[in-house]
Order: C-alpha cells, then sequence, then structure tokens
C-alpha cells in the first residue's frame, strides 16, 4: 500500500498544481474576453474548479469504483464548506463572511441545498428509477440537470442587477496582465495535466481504499475530496485577500451545486444505472451537507453583537458538524 499512497501523493500534488494555474488561467480569460463578466465568470471557473472532481471521478468509474466516484462529489461539498467556514474564522472582523454582508448568496445556497437533496433523492430511489434511461443517463440525473439549469436562471437574474455594480474579478490587478494566449496556454496545459493525473489518483484512491478496509465512500468523501477540492480553496483565499467576501461565499455554493451535476456525465459513463450500484452510504454526507448548507445560511441571515461558538450559526458550529460527519463515515458500516 506504500507505493500507493506515494502515487496518491504525487497525483494529487499534480492535481492541485495544475489547479490553481486552470483557476487564474480561466479568470483571466473571462476578463480578457470581455463576454459580460458575471456569465463569462461563472463557465469558466465553474469548469475550471471542477474539472479535477469530472476528470477522477470518471477515472473511478471506470476502474470499478463508483462509490469513490460518488464520494468524492458529495465529499468535495463537505470539503467547500469546511474552507468557507476556515477562511471566516481567518477573516478577523465585526462582520465575518457569514454575515448579512454575504446574505445576497443565500438564494444560491439555497439552490444548492435542493440540488443535493435531489440527489440524495435519486439515490434513494436508485433501483428502483434503474430501467428508465435516456442516452445512457437516468431520470435522476436528467431532473439535476434540469434543476440546475433552472437553478442558474434565477441565481443569474437575481444577481445580475449587483454584478453590473461590482464585476466579477478573483485575481488581483497586478496578476491580470496575462495575455489572452498566455492564460489559454496555461488553461489547456493545465487541464491536460489533471486528465493525465487523475486516472493515477483514482487508481491508487481505489488501492487505498481495499488494502485499508475503509471503503471507496469513506476514501472518496475525504482524502479524494479534499485534493480535488483544492481549486476551489485556491479562488476563495484569492477572493479573501481581496475583500470579495460575498464572492467567496457564491464561489463555495456554485460549485457544490456544480458538483451535482457531474452526476450525469458520471452515470452516462457507467455500465448500466450508476444510482443501482452505490451504497447508501452516499446519503449520510448528502444529508450532512445539506445540514451543514443551512447552518452557513442561517449565519449569513443572523445577526448579534457577539456569538457563542458551537451553539449559534457560525464558522465553529460548521467545522464541529463537518468533523462529526467524518467521524460518523468512519464507523459507519460498509454497504
Amino acid at each position: 500500500m506504500t507505493q500507493a499512497i506515494i502515487q496518491f501523493l504525487l497525483s494529487a500534488s499534480v492535481i492541485v498544481v495544475a489547479g490553481t494555474i486552470l483557476t487564474r488561467s480561466a479568470d483571466a480569460i473571462a476578463d480578457r474576453l470581455k463576454l459580460g463578466r458575471l456569465l463569462a465568470g461563472m463557465i469558466f471557473l465553474a469548469t475550471a474548479t471542477s474539472l479535477p472532481e469530472l476528470v477522477v471521478d470518471v477515472s473511478a468509474i471506470r476502474i470499478g469504483e463508483p462509490d469513490l466516484a460518488v464520494g468524492d462529489l458529495l465529499g468535495s461539498s463537505l470539503m467547500n464548506l469546511l474552507i468557507l467556514a476556515v477562511l471566516d474564522l481567518m477573516h478577523r472582523s465585526r462582520s465575518g463572511m457569514l454575515s448579512r454582508m454575504s446574505a445576497a448568496h443565500a438564494l444560491s445556497g439555497t439552490m444548492s441545498i435542493a440540488l443535493t437533496a435531489l440527489a440524495a433523492l435519486t439515490i434513494i430511489s436508485g433501483k428502483q428509477l434503474a430501467d428508465i434511461q435516456f442516452a445512457g443517463i437516468g431520470v435522476g440525473g436528467w431532473m439535476i440537470v434540469l434543476a440546475f439549469l433552472l437553478v442558474m436562471r434565477l441565481v443569474f437574474f437575481d444577481q445580475k442587477m449587483a454584478a453590473e455594480q461590482t464585476p466579477l474579478k478573483l485575481m488581483p490587478e497586478n496578476e491580470k496582465q496575462m495575455s489572452l494566449p498566455r492564460a489559454a496556454t496555461g488553461y489547456i496545459g493545465a487541464a491536460v495535466a489533471i486528465v493525465l493525473a487523475g486516472p493515477f489518483l483514482a487508481r491508487s484512491a481505489s488501492i487505498i481504499a481495499d488494502e485499508s478496509g475503509l471503503g471507496g465512500t469513506f476514501v472518496g468523501s475525504t482524502f479524494v475530496a479534499l485534493c480535488t477540492s483544492l481549486p476551489e480553496l485556491v479562488t476563495s483565499l484569492v477572493a479573501l485577500r481581496m475583500g470579495a467576501f460575498d464572492l467567496a461565499v457564491g464561489n463555495i455554493y456554485g460549485s457544490n451545486s456544480f458538483n451535482m451535476v457531474l452526476l450525469a456525465p458520471l452515470d452516462a459513463v457507467h455500465s448500466g444505472p450508476l444510482f443501482a450500484s452505490i451504497s447508501t452510504s452516499h446519503l449520510v454526507t448528502a444529508m450532512a451537507t445539506i445540514l451543514i448548507t443551512s447552518v452557513a445560511i442561517a449565519g449569513q441571515l443572523y445577526h448579534a453583537e457577539r456569538r457563542k461558538r458551537f451553539i449559534e450559526p457560525d464558522a465553529t458550529t460548521i467545522i464541529a458538524l463537518i468533523i462529526l460527519t467524518f467521524v460518523f463515515l468512519y464507523f459507519l458500516p460498509i454497504h
């Protein structure tokens, strides 16, 4: 298993570095093309930060590890919320990111809850709806895609006016001088690196899951999810450095929504109905994501001079709930 761990760490390092370059290049492309900063940024950044999950999870599906793949997507949502909570603790001021300062993103947070709930319902009814497929994707996958399109429409029109007043900027101005050809080259090069490293990460994670006895659900929801969520960490850190706290929150919620959409292409790649082949243990991660996102939204809407940690909705409560979820997954029997 030592060789698998070394391979896992090396491939994860490649994905981390490539994910960082990919995200910065994507933002530069969105800036240079002048396609409408909100829409272009959402498209390029959603693709950039979600590419590691997609590549790794498709590789996991192809080697016969569907639980590893689904565990990564759901676990990445938890890791993204953990990133948000940690960044909130790093932001030392009376009004943190989980405050009314970023309450405008409560809508996108609510939408991510709806998509995660839909994914949970699809997992529950996976065997019953296994025979209903179109283009290799089950009815649950198509429902998630349709719901995501409706969600994006709601969020786009809700934030359109705000975007006109506050243009989308992730990178500091001195880092935005990247030319379009250079940005495109960096984007393509980083994407190729992720595509090449993804299968190695999935294969080594599968070996670790088998030989350690932890199972694909736990390994995918923790170690693999941590690695594939690092691009979101990079963009959120940059947003925090710029003081764009609402952007950091929106980035997390948007990534969590996009994670659920990736279940559809995984269903298409999987030989047979995906949701009928995975463990029901993923429901724990899905329900925990819904609960913790609700706490984050409550933290945005709730305002008080001083908060009591672990009692009121804030970053410490979120971190505690995520740790409890991972502990529960560790001791949960593999089904």
